[in-house]
């Protein structure tokens, strides 16, 4: 039995071979020159985001307040932490850490923990993929796409608006890297930007601060 590759590939040739004996090549340059719908640019938007997770860095933006927060990742084994006034979340394969001011608690790993980040100021690049996943499905969402310069970074910019209470937009780099974020969620403002980027993280980036409590709710 042919593998699936070997069934794909067949299928794509034969697509091929009949689109090009039903159609001539001012149709493929019309379809290539098509705007991306809405969909398309939301979900381009959130694979490059994600395209971020495999990436080691550490990231500082100025939040809400003019206050300073960062965002560090990285890779064998995967694992990131979130730094942001007031409070610290550090995620790993098999643990999650949650520290506010000297005390930490140190629980079994949860996939999600990083796309909440309670009530904290600092939108974490899950939080604005969650975001676009629940704007990918709602039909009335619209979209605009722009580009910018961050830090001398380019950015690919979409604003996405649900209704006048509800917009965001989302800034990202060639990277994959979240380069800003600003909304309007129920009437609140968020507002988020990158001021400095680097390929390699702090040694003491993901471990619990000098001098804090750590209590270990782990399952056992």
């Amino acid at each position: 039995m042919p593998s699936v590759s070997r069934l794909t590939l067949a299928g794509l040739a034969v697509a091929g071979a009949v689109l090009l004996g039903t159609s001539g090549c001012g149709d493929l340059d019309e379809a290539s020159a098509a705007p991306l719908t809405r969909e398309n640019l939301i979900t381009e938007t959130a694979d490059q985001l994600a395209a971020g997770s495999a990436l080691t860095y550490s990231a500082k933006y100025q939040v809400a307040g003019g206050e300073t927060a960062t965002v560090s990742r990285a890779q064998r084994p995967g694992r990131a932490a979130y730094v942001y006034p007031g409070g610290r979340l550090i995620t790993t394969t098999t643990v999650t850490i949650r520290c506010e001011g000297n005390s930490c608690t140190s629980a079994t790993v949860d996939p999600a923990a990083a796309a909440g980040l309670d009530e904290a100021p600092l939108v974490s690049p899950e939080a604005a993929q969650a975001m676009l996943a629940t704007a990918a499905l709602d039909p009335a969402v619209e979209t605009e796409q722009h580009d910018t310069t961050i830090t001398g970074r380019h950015a690919t910019c979409l604003k996405v608006l649900s209704s006048p209470a509800r917009t965001f937009d989302v800034c990202v780099t060639n990277e994959g890297i979240l380069a800003s974020f600003t909304a309007t969620i129920d009437g609140q403002r968020i507002d988020q930007a990158l001021t400095s980027y680097s390929e390699t993280v702090p040694p003491d980036a993901f471990l619990v601060p000098t001098g804090a409590e750590l209590i270990d709710k782990s399952a056992k």
